[in-house]
């Protein structure tokens, strides 16, 4: 079968691997039909390896090379023994997150904290940019038919905006800055207008990103895009806020600056989140979270448990995650028309999604 696979810094491939063996007890095979590219992959692409191990994983023993792909939707092919959440033929999304469930992060329910976790196409055996794949039962939920394959894809990425503004204690009719309008930053202004925002302001210095995020709220709630390069952000969040500041500021641009904006966009008393990783320091002005009474969190990926809810907002209609993407490729095109548009800056990309099954 063939496979999308990391090898090194620089190094994708699309090869003939074999295929997983049937699925023992307690585990799933399925088929793979649409995945998204990660932040994580794209930093693994330029400047890895990060995340996936060069080593044995200390859970489950993986190492490069890596079947990459952790946000993807699947049908069932088949179960093992014991498996009784899923049929062959459900149409799925995949929590990719592999968790010891023994050390005390998992003990007390963290579990997406755990000591020795592991990731499904990043630190696995198997990944989603591949025609079939094994998973533990655990990991699969099936979905409802109002969810189409392609949205069924966009769950894990969801699940991580949802966690970006749920920590920041959303209530309706509160005002919301979003800084950096990638995925998450996109996903998290919708899930913000469907919990009850009154409005959100997305800040972005890439023209076509922020050309995109404009048009998010349609029929949802108001959004409104400022380009901090060009713009005063700081003037445009007190005209929208009547001079108070946002209630929550939500950090998506993983940038020393648009952590800094945050901070002063937020009234005294507000909620900061910091989802967005920083691959080197950030210095900010960290008496003004004492001087404003200020509470900056933040976030690493979701609660394993978050899923299902997600999947059933989705279901809605009120949270189209679709919206953010901006092509959809085949897996033969993975690198060329996936991680290297994704990294060029003005490409227009946002969100790509492989359709691993065509």
């Amino acid at each position: 079968m063939r496979a999308a696979v990391f090898h090194n810094r620089g190094s994708i491939t699309v090869d003939e691997v074999a295929q997983p063996p049937n699925p023992g007890a307690g585990e799933v095979l399925v088929r793979p039909q649409f995945c998204g590219i990660c932040g994580t992959d794209l930093h693994e692409y330029t400047d890895g390896p990060i995340v996936i191990p060069v080593e044995p994983h200390p859970l489950n023993g993986s190492k490069a090379p890596q079947i990459l792909g952790h946000e993807f939707s699947a049908y069932v092919v088949e179960v093992g023994a014991g498996v009784t959440s899923v049929k062959q033929g459900d149409l799925c999304t995949v929590m990719p997150l592999i968790y010891c469930g023994e050390c005390d992060q998992c003990a007390r329910g963290a579990n997406h904290l755990c000591r020795t976790m592991a990731c499904t196409g990043l630190s696995a055996a198997w990944g989603g940019l591949a025609e079939l794949a094994i998973v533990k039962a655990s990991q699969i939920i099936p979905v409802p038919k109002e969810v189409t394959p392609l949205q069924a894809a966009l769950i894990e990425p969801a699940a991580v905006a949802a966690y970006g503004v749920d920590r920041g204690h959303l209530q309706p009719g509160q005002s919301v800055l979003i800084t950096g309008a990638g995925p998450i930053g996109s996903l998290a202004a919708m899930y913000a207008l469907a919990g009850g925002a009154r409005r959100v302001i997305v800040s972005e210095s890439d023209p076509v990103r922020l050309e995109r995020a404009a048009k998010l709220g349609e029929g949802l709630g108001e959004i409104i895009p400022v380009n901090p390069v060009t713009e005063d952000l700081a003037a445009v969040v007190k005209l929208h806020t009547n001079g108070l500041g946002v209630d929550l500021a939500v950090e998506c641009a993983g940038k020393e600056a648009a952590l800094q904006a945050c901070i002063d966009a937020v009234k005294p008393g507000g909620q900061i989140v910091q989802t967005a990783l920083h691959v080197v320091p950030a210095s900010i002005s960290a008496e003004m979270l004492a001087v404003k009474d200020l509470t900056l969190s933040g976030t690493w990926c979701y609660p394993v448990f978050d899923f299902p809810r997600v999947i059933e907002l989705v279901a809605t209609g009120r949270w189209p995650v679709d919206r953010v993407v901006s092509s959809v490729i085949a897996l033969g095109d993975v690198v060329d028309k996936g991680f290297e548009s994704l990294i060029r800056r003005g490409s227009g990309d946002v969100k790509v999604l492989i359709e691993v099954a065509k």
